[in-house]
């Protein structure tokens, strides 16, 4: 099988959409320096911490994205295992704006039919990191635009559905009850829902410091898992960073 990503992909990526975010973190440490050598004891032994710990921070976070991203096998999806790695039916592949997984799931699936939706808002997904990404990524073949609250297909067709990295660009509690519903509705009595996460726990707070407060966790999924009437069949920890939770309907067993 060709090479579907390119070494580094992950974390040149994260680089890429975010340079502000490292341009104010060099103007910081320029700062430092600059204004370092004016001040005596302890003050200069407390800004040479201060800039030691920012350093640190931000290389952890670079660090453990390129694990998770590019070392960690996430998009290789061997961790599903034979059974669901089965493509066949219908499957529906839902992100935020950023997709790298459809033409992924398309060839390591080989689906009898791949449906992608994006329900990426202008008006709520304001950040510029995603604004980049959608400029150096094109749109999947035939993507749908799709509403949170209601997607655009019929009842009971998708055989698997794949939220990955996506959905907690919901941030309205309600909404995103609402959207876990829709997908229960569009899923056959015996299909499997599988969503994958970074979860605000201590090992994402060790890797991204404050930015841990972007995810949601694993007590807020599970009650939205539940307030949508989804079981959760089984979870999967691809690496202390990254949580899959694999759902099927509420009294449907396999």
């Amino acid at each position: 099988m060709e090479q579907l990503r390119k070494p580094f992909q992950g974390v040149t990526n994260i680089l890429r959409f975010n340079w502000h975010f490292y341009v104010l973190f060099f103007g910081f440490l320029c700062l430092l320096l600059l204004f370092v050598r004016y001040f005596n004891e302890p003050f200069r032994s407390f800004f040479l911490f201060t800039l030691v710990v920012v350093i640190a921070i931000t290389l952890v976070s670079v660090l453990v994205s390129y694990y998770v991203y590019d070392l960690s096998g996430l998009y290789a999806f061997d961790w599903l295992g034979k059974s669901m790695l089965d493509g066949k039916g219908r499957i529906v592949n839902i992100h935020a704006g950023f997709d790298e997984t459809s033409v992924l799931l398309r060839t390591i699936l080989d689906p009898s039919e791949l449906v992608v939706l994006d329900f990426y808002d202008p008006k709520k997904h304001t950040e510029v990191a995603i604004k980049r990404a959608r400029r150096a990524y094109p749109a999947f073949p035939d993507t749908i635009r799709a509403d949170t609250t209601h997607l655009p297909l019929p009842d009971h067709v998708a055989d698997k559905v794949f939220t990955i990295l996506a959905a907690h660009e919901i941030r309205n509690e309600e909404e995103r009850i609402i959207f876990f519903k829709e997908l229960s509705r569009i899923l056959k009595a015996n299909g499997t829902i599988i969503v994958t996460e970074h979860l605000r726990d201590i090992a994402n707070f060790l890797a991204y410091n404050i930015g841990f407060f972007h995810f949601y966790s694993k007590k807020t999924w599970l009650d939205t898992f539940d307030s949508a009437g989804l079981l959760v069949r089984k979870e999967i920890k691809i690496t202390p960073f990254i949580t899959t939770f694999i759902l099927e309907k509420n009294g449907i067993t396999p």
